[in-house]
C-alpha cells in the first residue's frame, strides 16, 4: 500500500489519502464493519482519491491485514468486539492483571488485554475466572477491559484460618486476592478450633451476604511450626504425600552392582553444594588434556545420579514423580520429587559410597569450547563432599588442611583452571549476566531467626559452568542420534516488552539498539555501564522483567539468556522430571541398558513438556508465597517501624517497594501516596501527582513505615515517609507538543490514544 502525500483539489476542499496505519487504526477502533463511503467521509477523501482508497483497501485485504464481508464492508482482523467474554490469565511482573479472549483463532497472536481496576473486583479475580468485559483499544495494539460482570469460576475449595468473629464462625482465606471470609455452620466445622488451618469446600448457600463453606480437612494450627509452608503447598495444589505403591517401589530399591557399568571409582570426583544441602546428585572432575592436538584443553567428567536405574517408566514411582514435576524448596522444608529412600540415599552421591551414575565425559579446548563428548553408565565413589565456601577457601589459601583427607589441592586447583577456560567461552558467547541479590531466610520453630544475603562465589559459577556444558553435550548427543529430547527453551524477549525497556533505559541515558534484539550480548554494554552506577540493581531488575519465561519443549528454539543454540536439562534428575526424561532418551539412544526410551516416546514427551513447565511455575509460586508469608510474619511484630527501601514496581493501583536488607516486597496503595489524584505513566514507569507534580519512579529510594503485615496472606502494606528520586543521566530534552484545551477542535481523522482508567484516591 502506498501513500499519496499530494493535495488534490477536486472542487470542494482538501483531499488527502490516508496512510496504511491510519486506515488500520481506524478499522481497529471502529465497533463494526465500515464501507468505502464511511471511510472516505472519515478521512475527507474526495474525487479521484476514492479510487486510490479502494485500491489501498483491496491490497490490505489481499495481504490479510483486513477483511471484507459480502456487502463490501471492511473491518480489521485484529478487531475485538466492544463487549466480550474474557478469561483471567493472571498478573504480569508489574502487577497488572491480564486476560485473554475465550474464543480466539489459533493462527492469530492473542491480543494483550489489561483488566482495568475497579473497586472490589480486580483484586479478587482469580486466574481462570471468566468475566464479561467492555473493551477499549489502546495505541500499542492491546486493549483495556472494564469488568461488566463476573461469570465464574468462583473457587470451589479454599485454604484458610478457622476463626470466630462477631459471634459467628468463619474461615479467613489465605489467598490475598480473597477480600471476604466464608461462614461455617456448626454442623460443618468437623471439629476445627479457632486458629486451625483448614481446607474447606465452598457451598452454594449463603447466610445474608456471607458465602458459606464446609471444613473438609484440618491441616494443623496456624502457630504450629511449618504452618506457613503448608499454606503455600496446599494453595498451589502441590502433592505432599507419596502413594503407598510409589513408596514401596522406592523402599525395595537396592544398591547397584558393577555389571554393565564403567568403573570410575578411582576417579577423584567431588560434590560441591551448599552447607545445608541434603542430597548430592552431581559430582565433577577435571584434568588437563594431554592430547597433542588440544594444548591448553581439559577433560571433564560430570557424573549424575542414575535415577533411571530405580524409576522405571510407567511405574507407580514414575507416575508420582511426573505428577510432581520437580522438587519444591521452601524456607522450612523440601518437598522432594522422589521419596527420601532415593533422593537422600541411593541417588545421593555420598562420599566413599558406591553409586550408580550416568557420566558425561567431555573435552574442551583452550578457549572453553566443547569439542568432544560421550556418555556412559558407570559406578562411582565420591572422593569428598565439599561446600562452596570450603572449596573457595581451599583454592584461594592453598591450605590443604581445609580439604577432607585423601583429597589433594591439585584436584581442586584443576577444577578452577578448567572453569577459567569455560568462563572465556561464556564471555565470548555474550550470555545475559544479570546479578540480583538473593536472600536466604532461616527458620527455627516456625519463626524467622535470620535473614541474610546469599554470597555468590567463584565456586558457584564453577559448578554452574560444568553443569551447563554437560547440558549442552546431552542436547547435542540426542540430536546426533535423532532421538527425542526435552529441550530447555528460553525465547527471545517480546518486542513490546523490549520497547518498554527502551523507554525506561532512556531515562538513565542508556540505549538499547532498535530493531529486533536477537542476541543476549546486546545487553552487555548496558550492564557494563550499570555496574558503575548506584542504579545497577534497578537496571538489572528491569532487564530481567523484559525477558520471556523459559519452558520445556521437544521443539528446539535455543536458549536466549545463555546464548546457546541447543540446551537440555540433564544434571538434576533427582529434583526435575525433565532431566529424568533426558537420561532415559540418552540410555535408549546409546543402548546403555534398561530404563531407556526410544523415538516412540516423542509424542508423550511433547505433552509432558507443557505439564512440566506448569509444575515448575507452580513450584516457583509456592516458594515465593512461602517467602512472602515468612517475611510478613517477621515484620508483623514491627508495625510502625520505618525502614529504607526502593521502588521495584509501578502500577495503576500503587507502588511496590522492596525493603533494604530483607528483600521483602510491600505495597504502597495509591490512597497512601497523598491527598491528590495520581496518574500512572506506563511508559516512564512512574506515578505523577496531578496537583503537586510529585513523581514516584521505578528505582527511587524511599523510607517507608510498616502499616500492616499479614502472615496469613503474606501481604505487606507500607506508607512512604521520605523520598529520594534516583539520579538519572539526562539526555537532551525533546520538545513535546502542548496539550490542547478541552473542547478544542481537532483537524483530520480522529487520533487513537490509550484510554487509561485513572485510579481513584482511596481513603
Amino acid at each position: 500500500m502506498t501513500r499519496d502525500t499530494d493535495d488534490n483539489d477536486t472542487g470542494g476542499g482538501d483531499s488527502k489519502l490516508p496512510g496504511r496505519d491510519d486506515i488500520l487504526g481506524y478499522l481497529r477502533d471502529h465497533p463494526g464493519p465500515v464501507s468505502v463511503s464511511e471511510l472516505a467521509r472519515a478521512f475527507k477523501v474526495k474525487g479521484k482519491d476514492r479510487t486510490a482508497l479502494r485500491i489501498a483497501l483491496r491490497e490490505a485485504t489481499q495481504e490479510g491485514l483486513i477483511q471484507a464481508d459480502a456487502r463490501r464492508k471492511f473491518s480489521s482482523r485484529e478487531t475485538m468486539p466492544s463487549v466480550t467474554v474474557l478469561e483471567i490469565t493472571g498478573p504480569d511482573p508489574d502487577g497488572e492483571l491480564l486476560a485473554r479472549p475465550v474464543r480466539w483463532p489459533t493462527d492469530k497472536p492473542v491480543p494483550r488485554i489489561f483488566v482495568a481496576p475497579a473497586r472490589g473486583t480486580v483484586d479478587t479475580l482469580a486466574t481462570g475466572e471468566r468475566i464479561l468485559a467492555q473493551l477499549t483499544a489502546d495505541p500499542d495494539g492491546g486493549y483495556d477491559a472494564k469488568v461488566l460482570r463476573r461469570l465464574g469460576r468462583a473457587p470451589t475449595e479454599i485454604i484458610g484460618v478457622f476463626a470466630r468473629e462477631r459471634n459467628r464462625t468463619v474461615i479467613q482465606p489465605t489467598d490475598r486476592r480473597a477480600k471476604y471470609s466464608y461462614g461455617v455452620q456448626a454442623r460443618h466445622t468437623h471439629g476445627a478450633e479457632p486458629g486451625d488451618l483448614v481446607r474447606a469446600r465452598v457451598l452454594a448457600e449463603r447466610s445474608g451476604t456471607l458465602r458459606m463453606a464446609e471444613v473438609t480437612e484440618r491441616l494443623g494450627g496456624l502457630k504450629d511450626p511449618g504452618a506457613i509452608g503448608l499454606i503455600a503447598l496446599h494453595s498451589n495444589d502441590i502433592p505432599i504425600e507419596f502413594p503407598p505403591a510409589a513408596l514401596d517401589e522406592a523402599n525395595t530399591a537396592r544398591p547397584p552392582s558393577l555389571a554393565g557399568r564403567e568403573d570410575i571409582r578411582t576417579l577423584p570426583l567431588v560434590t560441591i553444594d551448599d552447607e545445608d544441602a541434603r542430597d548430592f546428585d552431581d559430582a565433577v572432575f577435571a584434568e588437563r588434556d594431554d592430547a597433542p592436538d588440544n594444548r591448553g584443553g581439559f577433560r571433564l567428567t560430570v557424573a549424575i545420579a542414575d535415577v533411571a536405574n530405580y524409576v522405571a517408566p510407567g511405574g507407580a514411582l514414575d507416575r508420582a514423580a511426573a505428577k510432581r514435576g520437580n522438587s519444591v524448596y521452601l524456607p522450612d522444608r523440601v518437598v522432594p520429587m522422589l521419596p527420601e529412600a532415593l533422593s537422600n540415599d541411593l541417588c545421593s552421591l555420598r562420599p566413599h559410597e558406591d553409586r550408580a551414575v550416568l557420566a558425561c565425559h567431555m573435552r574442551i579446548d583452550a578457549t572453553g569450547d566443547l569439542i568432544d563428548h560421550r556418555f556412559s553408565r558407570a559406578l562411582m565413589r565420591s572422593a569428598a563432599r565439599l561446600t562452596y565456601r570450603i572449596a573457595q577457601a581451599a583454592f584461594e589459601s592453598g591450605d590443604d588442611s581445609l580439604l577432607p583427607d585423601g583429597l589433594s589441592r591439585s584436584t581442586v586447583e584443576t577444577l578452577y583452571a578448567a572453569y577459567d577456560v569455560l568462563a572465556k567461552s561464556r564471555l565470548r558467547r555474550g550470555t545475559l549476566e544479570l546479578e540480583l541479590p538473593e536472600h536466604k531466610v532461616t527458620i527455627e520453630d516456625g519463626k524467622v531467626s535470620h535473614i541474610g544475603l546469599r554470597t555468590r562465589l567463584t565456586s558457584h559459577r564453577l559448578i554452574e559452568e560444568f553443569m551447563i556444558t554437560a547440558n549442552v553435550a546431552a542436547a547435542e548427543a540426542l540430536e546426533a542420534k535423532r532421538a527425542p529430547c526435552m529441550y530447555r527453551v528460553h525465547p527471545t524477549p517480546d518486542a513490546a516488552k523490549l520497547e518498554a525497556l527502551r523507554d525506561f533505559l532512556d531515562t538513565f541515558g542508556l540505549s538499547l539498539p532498535r530493531g529486533q534484539v536477537t542476541r543476549a550480548s546486546a545487553f552487555a554494554p548496558i550492564l557494563a555501564h550499570a555496574a558503575k552506577e548506584a542504579n545497577a540493581e534497578v537496571i538489572h531488575e528491569a532487564i530481567l522483567r523484559s525477558q520471556s519465561q523459559a519452558f520445556y519443549s521437544t521443539k528446539n528454539a535455543g536458549h536466549f539468556g545463555l546464548a546457546l543454540r541447543r540446551y537440555a536439562h540433564f544434571t538434576s534428575p533427582i529434583r526435575r522430571y525433565a532431566d529424568l526424561l533426558v537420561h532415559r532418551a540418552l540410555i535408549g539412544a546409546y543402548d546403555l541398558g534398561p530404563g531407556g526410551i526410544g523415538r516412540e516416546a516423542a509424542v508423550e514427551m511433547e505433552s509432558l513438556g507443557e505439564s512440566l513447565s506448569t509444575a515448575e511455575r507452580r513450584a516457583v509460586s509456592a516458594e515465593r508465597e512461602a517467602m512472602d508469608r515468612y517475611m510478613a510474619l517477621y515484620l508483623s511484630e514491627r508495625t510502625g517501624t520505618r525502614m529504607k527501601g526502593r521502588i521495584t514496581g509501578v502500577t495503576r493501583f500503587g507502588l511496590f517497594v522492596r525493603l533494604q536488607g530483607l528483600g521483602a516486597d510491600g505495597l504502597v496503595p495509591m490512597g497512601l501516596l497523598g491527598d491528590e489524584r495520581f496518574h500512572h505513566d506506563e511508559r516512564r514507569h512512574c506515578i505523577d501527582g496531578a496537583r503537586t507534580g510529585k513523581s514516584f519512579t521505578l528505582g527511587d529510594d524511599v523510607e517507608v513505615e510498616i502499616r500492616d503485615a499479614d502472615a496469613i496472606t503474606g501481604s505487606l502494606t507500607l506508607a512512604i515517609t521520605r523520598h529520594w528520586p534516583l539520579k538519572r543521566t539526562k539526555r537532551p530534552a525533546t520538545p513535546h507538543k502542548k496539550h490542547k484545551p478541552a473542547g478544542a477542535a481537532r483537524k483530520g481523522p480522529p487520533k487513537r490514544g490509550r484510554k487509561r482508567h485513572k485510579p481513584k484516591v482511596r481513603p
